[in-house]
Order: structure tokens, then sequence, then C-alpha cells
């Protein structure tokens, strides 16, 4: 349980490095027991979703050890197939493993995994990417069971562009003889740097980016570098609170392009926002107007992660703004907790509609999840007064030295754990 504390209304300025991607480096830590190799990798973030990785990696009989955000795996000795259930439980991202045994062992064993819980987020897609593939899956309960003698290149024809699917369909279809073909893949930018690092690996994969990637082998190599790309929500995060707030921000070593959906709507909401290659910096005065409709859609269209961030930045915005939510079916959580601030949000199903308010006050709130965390703390940071966010360990899944980072900007915060 950690309590965050914070005195809102303080501008925030300056300039921050932003943390490597969460949602890329899982995936990679779960290709790591692919083949038996040493992997070390630059530019992981300290969290408590890389920290559950690298257990289930020492379960399966892997070296896996982090120091400050450099990680070393040698996945040479896979002793088990076998996730325990304590461990699925822990985090969603989990189920990136089941692709990586399968192929390494011929087995699997493990239950549904945990996460936050954001509505329906079945692994039925995943399951069947295996089977096209040539696995053999049991379920019994909650428990999962997926067995193959050998992997056969397929078409794997996904009904919707599942990031997690995409992931196990690409990582087992690395060990399968023949050509693999994925279409309606997800387009995320983790998918581009998951490809990268198994390229390194020795996987002849193409497409990542595209909605159609192929994967005709693999050439094992023994020892992989790779740098984790930046984390856009992350970044996402920086300039959300900044606009709500008031500031002047610069966010280095980002890629400006992958959170452009983002930028897109802070722009039209008032903020000023320069790009550079490996930059952004944006100026707000705290004043902004509605930017209209912004519905969530798989990459590249609006993030549904950067949907309650963009919402506690709004809250304060003239007019009514509509969120249409098309990828969770329970991702408004947050909003009741936005509105202890003194925010003005009604919900109606995947639909929710702000009025912006002329002031937030401080409130005593409580992290729903991930995002809906780092929303009450955007919030917080643009209240008049004295805030505490109750969390029960979402935010470090997600965000890595968050509070240290915006002291860094300004902000009068602090986390006491």
């Amino acid at each position: 349980m950690a309590i965050w504390h914070i005195s809102g209304g303080k501008r925030l300025e300056g300039a921050c490095f932003v943390q490597g991607s969460k949602n890329a480096a899982l995936p990679i830590l779960a290709a790591s027991v692919l083949k038996p190799a040493v992997t070390e990798l630059i530019n992981v973030p300290r969290l408590s979703d890389v920290d559950a990785s690298l257990r289930i990696l020492r379960q399966l009989g892997c070296v896996a050890e982090q120091r400050d955000n450099d990680v070393y795996i040698d996945s040479s000795a896979v002793t088990s197939c076998e996730i325990p259930r304590e461990m699925m439980e822990t985090m969603r991202s989990s189920v990136l493993f089941m692709g990586a045994l399968l192929a390494r062992c011929g087995e699997v064993r493990l239950s549904r995994p945990g996460g936050c819980k954001l509505g329906e987020r079945p692994v039925d897609m995943h399951l069947s990417a295996l089977e096209a593939l040539g696995a053999e899956v049991e379920e019994d309960g909650c428990t999962i069971v997926c067995r193959a003698n050998r992997l056969c290149g397929s078409v794997i024809n996904l009904p919707y562009p599942s990031v997690g699917a995409t992931e196990n369909a690409m990582i087992a279809a690395c060990a399968a003889e023949g050509t693999t073909t994925i279409t309606g893949a997800a387009r995320e930018p983790e998918i581009v740097d998951l490809q990268e690092y198994l390229r390194k690996l020795g996987a002849y994969i193409s497409g990542a980016g595209t909605s159609k990637i192929t994967i005709c082998g693999f050439a094992a190599e023994r020892h992989v570098g790779h740098r984790v790309m930046p984390d856009r929500i992350a970044a996402s995060t920086f300039l959300c609170a900044a606009a709500a707030a008031g500031g002047d921000i610069e966010l280095r070593g980002v890629d400006p392009s992958q959170f452009s959906p983002v930028r897109h709507f802070l722009n039209a909401a008032g903020c000023d926002i320069i790009s550079g290659k490996r930059s952004v910096r944006l100026t707000s005065d705290g004043k902004l107007s509605s930017p209209g409709r912004i519905v969530t859609e798989p990459y590249p269209g609006f993030p549904t992660d950067a949907q309650p961030l963009l919402m506690a930045a709004l809250l304060r915005a003239s007019g009514k703004t509509v969120f249409s939510e098309t990828v969770f079916d329970k991702r408004f959580a947050h909003t009741a907790e936005l509105a202890r601030f003194g925010a003005d949000i009604t919900v109606n199903g995947r639909e929710a509609q702000l009025w912006g308010v002329r002031s937030l006050f401080g409130a005593v709130a409580s992290a729903t999840d991930l995002r809906g965390g780092a929303a009450a703390v955007i919030a917080a940071l643009s209240a008049e007064g004295e805030s505490m966010i109750i969390d029960g360990g979402h935010i470090v899944r997600g965000y890595e030295n968050l509070d240290g980072r915006l002291r860094s900007l300004g902000a009068d915060i602090y986390m006491e754990i």
C-alpha cells in the first residue's frame, strides 16, 4: 500500500528523460526463454511488473537479474514449463510466457492471468493462434495446458488486433517449421520492438508495424543485446500533467511519432507543442478548451491507456468533451475518483461526457488501476490544496520513480509506503 501526497496548483517546468517502455520490456522478457541464450537488455524500467517477470524467469530455471535499468538473463537451463498460479495472478502480461515455453519445451502449464480489472480480456485469441501452429489446448477451470510435439507454420487470422495475441503468436511461430503469416496483427510500436529483439535472437521475421507479419525460421544466436524503446504512455502522462497544471516541460529520449494522437488532442485543447527527433516540448497556461470527441482505438488510433490521462488533463477545459471507449468495456472506473476533485463527468456504457469546471479541489482518492491512478495524480496536480491518492500497488506497476520525476519538474509530491 502506498499513499501519494500532492499539493496542487504548481506549474511544471524543466526537462526530464522518459523511462523505458513497460509494454515493450515484458514481452521481450518472456521471449528470452525461446532459445538457450544470454540476453542483456538496457533501458528496462524498474517496476513491480518487471520484477514479477524476472521472478517467473527464475522459477523456470533461468538466471535473471536487474541492476538499475540493465537486465541480464541466461536462459540456457530452463528446468520447468509450469508457472505457479500465484505468479500468474500478479499481472496479465504473464500470459506472454505461453508461446515462448510452448516453443521451448513443447508444453506449458499456467492459469489465467491477472492484472488490471478493465473488463473482459479473454485469452481465446492467444489459444487459437497456438492451436493454428499445431498446439493441443486443454482447459480445466482456471488451468490451461498447451502441448505440441512440433509446431508447424500456418496462417493465423486474428479477428481483432490484440497486442498480446500478436506477441504470443510471433514468439511461438519463431520455433515453427515453415512459414507463418499473422494477419490482422496489432501494429503498436511495442510489436516493432519485439520484432527487433527476435531478429537479434535469430528469427527471420518481418512486417511488424503493419497488419501482416511473416515468420519463417530461426537461426539461434547465443548472446543478444537490446535497448528497450521509450515508454509512450509515460510520455503521455507527463504531457497531460503539464497541460493540466500549466507549465513548460521538455521530454527527452522519446519518439514523438509514437504518441501523436495524444499530442494532437492536447494541441487542439490549447497547448503549444514542439516535437524534435528525440524530444517533445509542451507549453500550457492551464486554461484549456474541449478538443471535442475522443475515441479510443488500436494503434495508430488514440490509445486506451491514455484515455484516463487525457480525461484528467481536461477536467477544467471549457466546454463538453466526449470520450468513447471501444477497447475495454470497464475503463471508466477512474471517473468516480476524478469526481472527488470536483470533476463533472457522466458515464453511459462505453461513453463518458465531461463538462469542464472552473476549479478542482484537493481530495482523497483511490487508484482504481494503473492508468486510473496516474489520472488521479494528474487531477491532484491541477487541484487547489492538498490531496492524497491511496494506491494498492497499481501505479508502481507502470511508472518508475514517478514522484521523483514530477518533483524534478517542480511538483510538490511524494510517495509514502
